[in-house]
């Protein structure tokens, strides 16, 4: 049975899309069956495995109305052993249909149950928001890695994220748990930067990933070539990053990786 990680932060720009793909990405090379889910009505996860959104004929937003779409809606990526459950602009509307509902908050729990045992790890990638939609994704997860970008305002909207996880933790998902906080676009030149992440690990009870994501310019540069950056730049700061983080990331899930690097 696969394990379900919801990436989420409510705050944008703290690199959430980008360490959805790119980790999603580094734990397959690693050998691991992974799906990307794309729930975010941007689509930039699709995209960024080089899905083009008008192509898509199933999408994420049709599984939740029909769960037994999920099958047929599963497209594989150019990288061995990731799938992504595309996305696109329908979901907007999702939150508006599912809201009269029963159940409203298990719906995407109940796509994901079709097909968790096909994979190793199930990879949510969540809205910057906390609506229905990422409520769902809390509801259908095992845990959550909170991306924070190394910054004077990172923390602000933490603690409201944790109220809301520990809401869905008490009222749809006791099994809920916070897999690590994830400090990202980290510039070790910046005095504001070191200082940030050094509060942040005195700070925050909860795990810290060791694997910091560093800002770097092949980072922001894949997703507009549709490639994860250990398929653009396998040699690039990023993609090595994102291999120790997904080292890591199995390592803490007691599922090491036997392929080097």
């Amino acid at each position: 049975m696969g394990k379900i990680i919801a990436i989420a932060n409510q705050k944008g720009g703290v690199g959430k899309t980008t360490t959805a793909i790119n980790l999603s990405a580094a734990i397959a090379i690693l050998d691991k069956k992974v799906l990307l889910v794309d729930a975010d009505p941007q689509a930039n996860a699709t995209s960024g495995l080089g899905i083009d959104e008008e192509e898509v004929e199933i999408s994420l937003y049709d599984c939740l109305i029909n769960p037994d779409l999920v099958h047929k809606a599963v497209l594989p990526s150019i990288v061995p052993n990731l799938d992504i459950l595309p996305s696109s602009i329908d979901l907007v509307g999702a939150e508006i249909e599912l809201v009269s509902r029963k159940k409203r908050e298990y719906a995407l729990k109940k796509v994901l149950k079709r097909i968790k045992d096909d994979y190793d790890y199930i990879m949510i990638d969540c809205l910057p928001s906390l609506g229905l939609i990422t409520i769902n994704a809390l509801t259908a997860s095992h845990s959550v890695i909170i991306p924070i970008q190394c910054e004077v305002y990172s923390l602000t909207g933490l603690s409201k994220l944790k109220d809301t996880i520990m809401g869905v933790k008490n009222q749809f998902n006791t099994s809920l748990t916070i897999e690590g906080i994830l400090l990202t676009m980290f510039d070790k030149r910046l005095r504001m930067a070191n200082m940030v992440a050094s509060e942040i690990h005195d700070m925050v009870s909860d795990h810290v990933f060791e694997t910091i994501i560093q800002r770097n310019s092949k980072v922001g540069e894949s997703p507009s070539v549709g490639k994860p950056v250990i398929m653009y730049d396998a040699t690039s700061t990023g993609a090595v990053n994102f291999l120790h983080l997904a080292s890591e990331f199995l390592k803490y899930n007691n599922d090491p990786s036997e392929v080097s690097y």
